[in-house]
């Protein structure tokens, strides 16, 4: 599998520049190693420091040509176009790949999953995507792809690159099991991440399940840390077709907890985009939206 991943092709920039880091250069403890494209302002460095958006699911940002549905988040586009303007900080993207096969057991939030009784973590891991292939390709291992990113990818960033190291200017992103991933890395480092995009995100954490457990785990999991200093920036966003239909009840109560919690109006907000469904499409569309919020000057 690790070849499979390193082997993926680079995808190409309409806008910007794009390069991919030497994987032999990288300290990946804890997960597989995969490729990791970084993209660039045309002018960079001349804004120099940048801040900077981790995102994942890396091989879906930049090239539909190179994604396996042929779609992408058009980053390169998007990021220019904001990088051009006055409205937020100048800012470069790291593009992490995803695991492939191991995806979900690498994004899905491995604390709240392991605070669910044993019985029940037995059950989840039982849970299929299809009648041919497991959700789960092996046990939950996200702790160590948030401690990748968190104490090995950004100190690598940071040498390499003229960026500003403080949380204020690092943030985190991505989209379905990629915003679990997005809010559970910034709060379990809120001192190296400023804040997270947590755009369609997948509550359910699996799919068709009865009196599903999971997203009253991640809510008593996000209570929690978020009365904890420092705060951290939080996005919210989802539609209402296909996959995103499962949405509005679970972040209804997301929000209606983030205000109970009194937490810092202008610190998290969430946006909802009525006939809009769980695509690269429907993200490309929007994604300037949780970049201002996040790069806001």
């Amino acid at each position: 599998m690790t070849n499979a991943l390193l082997n993926a092709p680079m995808p190409s920039a309409s806008q910007g520049q794009l390069k991919r880091l030497d994987s032999a250069d990288i300290d990946f403890a804890g997960i597989t190693p995969r490729p990791i494209d970084v993209w660039l302002p045309a002018d960079y460095p001349a804004k120099a420091p940048y801040a900077v958006v981790y995102m994942h699911d890396g091989q879906m940002l930049y090239d539909a040509e190179q994604s396996w549905n042929k779609t992408s988040w058009e980053m390169d586009e998007a990021s220019a176009k904001l990088n051009q303007s006055d409205e937020v900080k100048p800012f470069i993207v790291v593009g992490v790949h995803n695991a492939g096969p191991s995806r979900h057991s690498e994004y899905f939030p491995q604390k709240p999953f392991e605070s669910l009784p044993a019985s029940t973590q037995t059950e989840l891991y039982k849970d299929k995507r299809s009648e041919s292939e497991d959700l789960f390709h092996q046990r939950v291992y996200s702790d160590n792809y948030a401690a990748f990113l968190a104490k090995s990818l950004k100190p690598f960033i940071d040498s390499k690159f003229e960026v500003a190291t403080d949380r204020a200017n690092t943030f985190v992103m991505g989209s379905s099991m990629g915003g679990l991933i997005s809010w559970y890395t910034a709060l379990e480092y809120p001192e190296v991440f400023g804040g997270a995009a947590c755009v369609s995100t997948h509550w359910p954490g699996s799919f068709a399940r009865e009196n599903n457990p999971i997203p009253a785990a991640f809510n008593l999991y996000i209570a929690e840390k978020i009365m904890s200093e420092p705060k951290v920036k939080l996005y919210f966003d989802y539609g209402d077709q296909t996959l995103d239909a499962m949405y509005p009840p679970l972040q209804a109560k997301v929000d209606k907890m983030f205000a109970e919690l009194s937490y810092p109006a202008h610190l998290w907000q969430t946006q909802y985009f009525k006939g809009k469904a769980h695509t690269e499409v429907a993200w490309a569309e929007r994604v300037d939206i949780p970049l201002r919020f996040l790069l806001s000057q």
